[in-house]
């Protein structure tokens, strides 16, 4: 039997140590919290990608009663960046988050596992690495691929 670690890189900072289009995008996600339809968890999401074109799509997450039904922001984001920008590469993606209180939580959330696999069709669409920067109030994690937050990754497509 062999035990192994496995290690991601992660940076954390405040937001005034974002570049200039690092602070646009997460502002971005941040704003797009408030477009959330979410009357069961009271639990907002905001995701904004930046693509190889320059234009930054937002999405939040969007409940339903029939819980399979609903989808995270995002997926909401990704799928609608793709299908209106077929040839654009992911560049970049942030999320943010409120909590059930409406304030914006204090440290960052991760996407979740579908969001992590459906995130990383993207970035292997795109031929390279696509940092996500996942915002809190006071601290930020920037990851430099999508991969890194997933890796054990299904990636035979």
């Amino acid at each position: 039997m062999k035990t192994f670690d496995i290690t991601i890189p992660v940076t954390e900072l405040g937001f005034d140590e974002l570049s200039h289009e690092q602070k646009k995008l997460v502002a971005a996600a941040r704003q797009t919290t408030y477009r959330s339809y979410s009357p069961y968890s009271k639990f907002s999401v905001g995701a904004a990608i930046e693509l190889s074109n320059g234009e930054i799509i937002t999405g939040a997450n969007q409940e339903n009663a029939a819980y399979p039904s609903s989808l995270c922001a995002e997926r909401t984001a990704a799928y609608y960046a793709h299908a209106s920008f077929p040839d654009a590469s992911f560049k970049t993606i942030a999320i943010a988050a409120r909590g059930t209180d409406g304030k914006p939580l204090d440290s960052p959330i991760s996407p979740c596992g579908a969001c992590r696999q459906a995130l990383l069709e993207y970035e292997t669409l795109a031929g390279t690495d696509v940092p996500v920067i996942l915002s809190g109030e006071s601290r930020i994690f920037i990851f430099p691929s999508v991969k890194s937050l997933l890796p054990y990754c299904f990636s035979e497509f």
